[in-house]
C-alpha cells in the first residue's frame, strides 16, 4: 500500500499528487513512469513520474481525469492509500550537455516535459522552454519550468496568456531567427508531438517524443503498447517511452489509441458489450453451479476398493504382481466435468476432480513397480508408486505429503502437467491399457488437503544464514524458493506483477487453472517462511548486481518468456489485433471478463486465434466464454502436428470452436478507421519434414480466402523478457535473449547468478520450468556452501 501525502487540484480536471514510494523516489530519473493500480478491481495506468523527493520519500505525479480510473484517483485525498505503484520502468531520457534543448510540453505535457527540462538544466544546457494550453487557466507547472529554463515563453489557443496560436509558431520563429538549437524534446498530446516532428525535420533537427499514454502493462508482457518505429513494431513500455520523433508513425499511434475506446453504432466492429445479452457476468450466468455432488470423506468408499487395497503393500511376489496386473485392467477412470453447452457460459474449472471412491478405484490400477519409469518421466521426480499406494490405502493426507517432499506445488501440477507426454507416458501399464492417471490423482490429493484445511508444514533445519534471491515469481522462482526455504536458507522473491505466479496468474485461464488455488499454494511457501516482495521490478528498483551488493549469497533469475511475439504480416497494427499475453493478462490477472473490475477487454462475435498451442487454445476458449460466436483457431499444419495438450484440444472442440488446418494468415484487413475487418488466408499442405521434425507446411497457389472477423488474437510464441539481460551487461544471453545457463545446475557466466525455465530454454512446460528450478535450488546450496567453507579455509590461513 502507498500512502498519498499531498494532493491539489492545480487546473480543470488536472491534479497532483505527492506519493509515499521511497524505492522509486531514490532510483527514478527523467522520462521514467509508474502504473499504478488503486485497488484490487481497478486497472493498471500509466503516469509520468514529476518529480521525487529522496529526503521524503515521495514521487509526484500529475495525471488528468479522462476516464473513471482517474476520476477515481481524483477523489483520494492525503491520508489515503493506493494499493500498486509500481516503478520506475522504462528507460529514462538520456541526458548530457547537446548545448541548446527546446523543451515544449502541451496540456498534461507540461508536467511529463517539467523532469526532463528540469534534469537538461542540471547538466548544464541552455534549455529554451515552451508551453502551451487552450487557455490560460488550464497551464500548469509555470513556475517549475520557467525556473529551470533560460528563455520561456507561453502559447494559448485564445492567446488568454502568451503568444495566441500554437507552439509550433513559436519554434518556428526562433528557427527563422537562427536560434541555435541542438535537441527538441515534445511532450503532449500526439498531434502536438506529430506537428512539432513535422517542423523539425526538414532542418534535421534531433527530436524525441515521449509515447506513453499507449502504455498497457509497462513491464513488456502483452505487447498491448506496440507502435511503428521506422516502420517496425516496438515496444513503448521496452524500448521507451521515448522515441525519435522523425520515425514514430503518427497516423498508426493515434490508431492505436482507440484500441479501447467503444465503436458503439459502428456496425462493422462486432462488439459484445458487458451490457448485452450475449455477454453476462459469471455470478449472473446460468452453468454457474460449480458442486462435486460425492462424498470428500474417505471412510465412505466401497467395500471392494477397501478388499482390493489389502494386497497392495506387498506388490513384489508373483502372485501379488499377478493381482496387480489384474487390477490394470480396471477402466481408467474419467472425471465428470461440465456441460460443454453450460461451461462455455462461465469461467469456472471445467473438470469437478474425482471422488474419493474414484481415486481410490484409479490408484488401484497402478502395479506399484520397482523400477518406476513414471517416476524418472517426472521433472522434479515425484515419488509417484509412493503417493498412489497411500491414496489406494484410502490415507489421502499422507498422499499429499508425500507429493510435497519433492513439489511444492501439487494442485497446479495435477491440473496444467503434460503427464501424457511425461510421467503416463512411460507407465508400464499403459503398454496394454490406458496409463495410470497420475495427474488426476494428485490434483485430487492436493485438493483433498486443502479442502479439509489440513496442510501441515513441515520440521523445517536450523537457519543456515545464507540469503538467496528469486527473481521472478512463476513456477520456476516458486519451485527453487520451495527447495532452498527447505535447506535452512532465507529466501526472499522479488515479482514484477502484484500477484505471484507468473504464467500461472497471467496466462493460464480460471477455467483451467482457478487462481485460488496458485495463491493457496503461494500461501503455502509463505508459511515455510519464503517472503515475497511484489511489484518488484528488478532490472528498474534493483539491478542484479545491486541484490549482490546488499547481502544476497546468490539469485535465481526466472522471469520466463513473456515477450509476445507477431507475424510481420501486414495489418497487424490495426485495432482489434492482440497478442495472446495481452488478451489473456486482462482476463486473467486483471479478471476483465468479470465487470466490477475496471480493466476493459476487446469482446468481438467473430475471433480469429492464430496458433495451435495451449496458450492459442487459453485465448480461443476465452474468447467464447466473453460472447465471440464465431472462434476460429488458425494453423499452418494439420491436427496431428498441433502442440496443444489433447484434453484442451478435445474440451476446445466439444465447446464449438471452429478449426482451420492447413491455413497461414498473409495479411490483416481493416477498415478506413483501423479497425480489423477480416483476415487473408492461404491454403497450405504439408512437405518433407523440416527441422522441428514436422512436415513442412508449403502455400498452395491460388487458394487465398478471407476469413470474416473483427478480432485476431496471434498465439504463436513468446521470447524472453530482456530487462534483467539489459542491465546485467556481464552476463551472457544467446543470439534470441535466453540466458545462457547449466543444463544441469542452472550456473551463469556470472558469479553467483544462476537461472533456470523459460528464461533459458525458451517458452516451454509449467513442470519443466520446475524441473529447472529444483536443479538451481540444489546447484545454489552447493555454491552458497562451498563458497562459505572456501572464505572460512582462507581466513583460517
Amino acid at each position: 500500500m502507498f500512502k498519498v501525502i499531498e494532493k491539489a487540484k492545480i487546473a480543470e480536471s488536472t491534479f497532483l499528487m505527492k506519493i509515499d514510494a521511497p524505492k522509486i523516489a531514490f532510483k527514478r530519473k527523467a522520462g521514467q513512469f509508474v502504473m499504478l493500480r488503486i485497488d484490487e478491481m481497478g486497472e493498471r495506468i500509466p503516469l509520468t513520474i514529476a518529480g521525487s523527493d529522496t529526503i521524503r520519500g515521495t514521487i509526484t505525479i500529475i495525471f488528468q481525469v479522462v476516464g473513471n480510473t482517474t476520476r477515481h484517483l481524483s477523489n483520494l485525498n492525503a491520508g489515503d492509500y493506493i494499493l500498486d505503484v509500481v516503478g520506475p520502468l522504462g528507460h529514462p531520457t538520456h541526458i548530457e550537455n547537446y548545448g541548446t534543448a527546446v523543451c515544449i510540453g502541451g496540456g498534461l505535457g507540461i508536467a511529463l516535459v517539467m523532469p526532463i527540462a528540469q534534469a537538461l538544466h542540471e547538466a548544464g544546457n541552455r534549455v529554451i522552454s515552451i508551453i502551451s494550453a487552450r487557455n490560460k487557466d488550464l497551464l500548469i507547472c509555470e513556475k517549475e519550468m520557467q525556473a529551470c529554463s533560460n528563455e520561456f515563453m507561453i502559447a494559448t489557443d485564445d492567446g488568454s496568456k502568451g503568444s495566441k496560436g500554437f507552439p509550433t509558431q513559436i519554434l518556428q520563429e526562433l528557427i527563422n531567427k537562427g536560434t541555435k538549437i541542438d535537441i527538441v524534446f515534445a511532450v503532449g498530446p500526439v498531434p502536438l508531438m506529430g506537428a512539432v516532428s513535422k517542423l523539425t525535420k526538414p532542418y534535421n533537427l534531433k527530436t524525441i517524443v515521449s509515447l506513453n499514454p499507449i502504455m498497457v502493462d509497462g513491464t513488456g508482457m502483452c505487447g498491448g503498447c506496440r507502435v511503428l518505429i521506422d516502420n517496425k513494431p516496438q515496444f513503448v513500455c521496452v524500448d521507451g517511452p521515448e522515441f525519435d520523433g522523425h520515425q514514430v508513425n503518427y497516423d498508426n499511434l493515434v490508431q492505436r489509441l482507440k484500441t479501447y475506446i467503444s465503436n458503439d453504432g459502428d456496425p462493422r466492429v462486432q462488439n459484445v458489450s458487458k451490457d448485452s445479452t450475449c455477454w453476462k457476468p459469471p455470478e449472473e450466468r446460468s452453468g454457474t453451479a460449480h458442486k462435486v455432488h460425492a462424498s470428500m470423506h474417505a471412510t465412505e468408499g466401497h467395500a471392494v476398493i477397501d478388499q482390493l487395497a489389502e494386497g497392495l503393500s506387498g506388490a513384489g511376489t508373483s502372485a501379488e504382481k499377478t493381482g496387480a496386473k489384474k487390477m490394470g485392467a480396471i477402466p481408467r477412470q474419467k472425471m465428470p466435468e461440465q456441460d460443454p453447452v453450460n461451461r462455455v457460459k462461465n469461467f469456472e474449472e471445467v473438470p469437478y476432480g474425482y471422488t474419493p471412491e474414484m481415486a481410490r478405484q484409479e490408484a488401484l490400477r497402478c502395479l506399484q513397480c520397482k523400477k518406476p519409469l513414471c517416476r524418472d518421466g517426472c521433472p522434479v521426480s515425484i515419488d509417484i508408486p509412493g503417493f498412489i499406494k497411500l491414496i489406494a490405502e484410502g490415507d489421502f493426507l499422507a498422499a499429499a505429503r508425500k507429493i510435497k517432499e519433492t513439489n511444492a506445488l501439487p494442485a497446479v501440477c495435477g491440473r496444467v502437467c503434460p503427464q501424457e507426454d511425461q510421467c503416463e507416458k512411460v507407465c508400464i501399464i499403459g503398454k496394454k491399457f490406458k496409463p495410470v492417471a497420475i495427474g488426476n490423482l494428485e490434483r485430487f490429493v492436493a485438493d483433498y488437503e486443502r479442502n479439509h484445511n489440513a496442510v501441515t508444514i513441515p520440521e523445517l533445519p536450523a537457519k543456515t544464514g545464507y540469503k538467496v534471491a528469486i527473481v521472478g515469481g512463476g513456477p520456476a522462482g516458486l519451485a527453487c524458493a520451495g527447495e532452498l526455504i527447505k535447506m535452512g536458507h532465507d529466501v526472499t522473491i522479488f515479482e514484477a506483477l502484484h500477484k505471484t505466479g507468473g504464467v500461472l496468474v497471467y496466462g493460464i485461464p480460471e477455467f483451467r487453472l482457478p487462481k485460488a488455488i496458485v495463491e493457496s499454494e503461494v500461501e503455502y511457501l509463505r508459511k515455510l517462511g519464503v517472503k515475497i516482495e511484489v511489484n518488484a521490478v528488478i532490472g528498474k528498483v534493483q539491478t542484479v548486481d545491486e541484490l549482490l551488493e546488499n547481502g544476497f549469497d546468490a539469485i535465481f533469475v526466472g522471469t520466463g518468456a513473456g515477450l509476445p511475439m507477431f507475424m510481420g504480416i501486414p495489418g497487424e497494427n490495426m485495432n482489434g489485433v492482440y497478442s495472446a499475453n495481452e488478451y489473456l493478462t486482462r482476463v486473467n490477472l486483471m479478471k476483465a471478463y468479470n465487470s466490477q473490475y475496471s480493466t476493459p477487454i476487446a469482446m468481438r462475435k467473430n475471433v480469429a486465434v492464430i496458433g495451435a498451442g495451449n496458450v492459442a487454445m487459453d485465448a480461443a476458449r476465452t474468447a467464447l466464454r466473453l460472447g465471440a460466436e464465431n472462434v476460429y483457431v488458425v494453423y499452418r499444419r494439420s491436427r496431428d502436428e498441433m502442440p496443444a495438450r489433447v484434453d484442451e484440444i478435445h474440451h476446445g472442440e466439444e465447446e464449438g470452436l471452429q478449426f482451420r488446418f492447413l491455413t497461414n494468415p498473409i495479411k490483416i484487413l481493416g477498415d478506413e478507421k483501423g479497425w480489423v475487418s477480416g483476415l487473408e488466408c492461404v491454403k497450405m499442405e504439408l512437405g518433407e519434414p523440416d527441422d522441428s521434425g514436422r512436415r513442412r507446411p508449403i502455400p498452395v497457389k491460388g487458394s487465398e480466402f478471407v476469413l470474416n472477423v473483427e478480432c485476431v488474437i496471434m498465439a504463436i510464441g513468446n521470447g524472453p523478457n530482456p530487462l534483467v539481460p539489459s542491465t546485467t551487461p556481464d552476463l551472457q544471453v544467446n543470439k534470441w535473449g535466453n540466458i545462457v545457463a547449466d543444463i544441469e545446475t542452472c550456473k551463469t557466466n556470472k558469479e553467483g547468478v544462476f537461472a533456470g525455465g523459460d528464461i533459458v530454454t525458451g517458452a516451454a512446460t509449467v513442470i519443466l520450468a520446475m524441473g529447472a528450478g529444483k536443479k538451481a535450488a540444489k546447484a545454489i546450496d552447493e555454491y552458497i556452501r562451498s563458497k562459505k567453507s572456501n572464505t572460512v579455509t582462507s581466513c583460517c590461513k
